[in-house]
């Protein structure tokens, strides 16, 4: 019996380490040792830095990598990612999907965000491959993302809106990571909910190495009388870092022995850096790290940040929480009450809620985590029992390949022979 053939078309993808990139390589990966033969069509990359990785960058390059095999197509990396580069940089490689070999998979699967070059696939799809299930796996829901942010008016408001529910009601399956996603896909774009999936993401750091908290943290230069605060991952709009900068120059202020740290990179570093430089702030910038460093420093900390632009509430479920999960580390999340971050905080009883987009809120609330540590360690290990139980990724993956093999097997009853 031959067996599956499974195409997914992704903009990320290892050895990127954050964002998308760690869960589309892991579902991959998996699908192989499902049986599935698995052909990954993506970018070079590029992420966080928006910049192609030194090595990469030709026109088209195969590599397998754990038993896919990876075709990665060069596309329009622009180097400040606003919203129009970042349009044409999406389209540009969709474009390049569409023109790479596709072969006859069994079933497609399309990641979005990218919303653009999904939709230019799906396009394609439907001309060559129209028989075959296509499933779009949301990361993000783009039209819900700009309007949070204050993006959404407008003619390219209501195109990407408009274009992203035809990808999601044109789909054999929308499969999401959060059930108040699936909530938003069916009352805001009437995709019919038994065409709705939900898979949750799960942590894609290893188990972690224990480690000399004490020496991770001199190698810092932090105090051991000093409350350190995390922040890792991408630095753009949503994450609204400037007001973790706000905070430290708060707690520089009233002397307190708060420092936060952002680990990562992205469109709104720079900023950071100069917003850092105009007067004294707690708040320090450290580069992404390898995978041993970034384990130590989330354990090595007092707490770890999740950080949103007021009005984040539905536009994504942060990818961060899974490793911040695995540490053992209480959250701190500055956020909407009512957005699927707070849900997904509370539903782990893992951490403590804030205002978004309130400095002082921001500062005192980790001074109160602080002073609590039995209720701190408390928290740390609820997020650890959750990411066991509910964000395994084990179960995942076996989740898409049932979901994969039952649309296969419709397909074959709806084609004739």
């Amino acid at each position: 019996m031959q067996p599956p053939r499974t195409l997914i078309f992704g903009l990320n993808y290892p050895p990127e380490t954050t964002g998308i990139s760690p869960y589309t390589g892991a579902m991959a990966e998996g699908l192989t040792r499902q049986g599935h033969e698995v052909r990954a069509v993506v970018a070079h990359p590029h992420y966080p830095d928006w910049k192609i990785t030194a090595g990469y960058g030709q026109w088209s390059y195969s590599e397998r990598i754990q038993g896919v095999d990876v075709h990665r197509v060069r596309h329009f990396v622009p180097e400040r990612p606003s919203s129009l580069p970042r349009a044409l940089s999406e389209a540009t490689f969709g474009i390049r999907q569409v023109f790479a070999r596709w072969g006859q998979p069994s079933a497609i699967v399309a990641i979005s965000p990218a919303l653009i070059s999904s939709a230019i696939v799906r396009a394609r799809s439907l001309l060559s491959h129209r028989e075959t299930p296509f499933v779009v796996w949301v990361q993000d829901l783009y039209g819900i993302g700009m309007t949070e942010i204050g993006r959404g008016g407008g003619v390219s408001g209501r195109v990407i809106r408009g274009l992203e529910r035809w990808l999601l009601r044109s789909a054999t399956m929308v499969v999401v990571i959060h059930d108040r996603f699936a909530d938003r896909v069916h009352a805001d774009f009437g995709v019919a909910l038994e065409r709705i999936a939900v898979i949750r993401n799960w942590t894609h750091l290893a188990p972690l190495a224990v480690v000399d908290v004490a020496a991770v943290r001199a190698s810092h230069g932090w105090g051991d009388d000093e409350t350190v605060v995390v922040h890792t991952g991408n630095m753009g709009t949503k994450q609204g870092l400037h007001h973790v900068v706000d905070a430290g120059r708060l707690a520089h202020r009233r002397g307190e022995r708060v420092r936060f740290v952002l680990v990562g990179n992205g469109a709104q570093r720079d900023e950071l850096i100069e917003r850092i430089a105009q007067e004294p702030t707690t708040t320090e910038l450290l580069p992404p790290l390898d995978d041993a460093a970034f384990a130590a420093i989330l354990q090595s900390a007092d707490m770890l940040l999740v950080n949103e632009l007021p009005g984040v509430a539905e536009m994504c479920v942060p990818s961060k929480l899974t490793s911040y999960f695995t540490s053992g580390r209480p959250v701190l999340a500055a956020t909407d009450a009512l957005g699927i971050t707070a849900q997904e905080v509370h539903n782990a009883d893992a951490g403590m809620i804030v205002a978004a987009g309130d400095p002082e809120a921001l500062l005192d609330g980790a001074i109160a985590l602080a002073a609590d540590p039995a209720e701190g360690l408390r928290m740390g290990e609820n997020g650890k029992r959750y990411k066991e139980t509910v964000l395994n990724e084990t179960f995942a993956i076996e989740r898409f390949d049932s979901l994969l093999a039952d649309l296969t097997a419709e397909a074959a009853v709806k084609t004739p022979v």
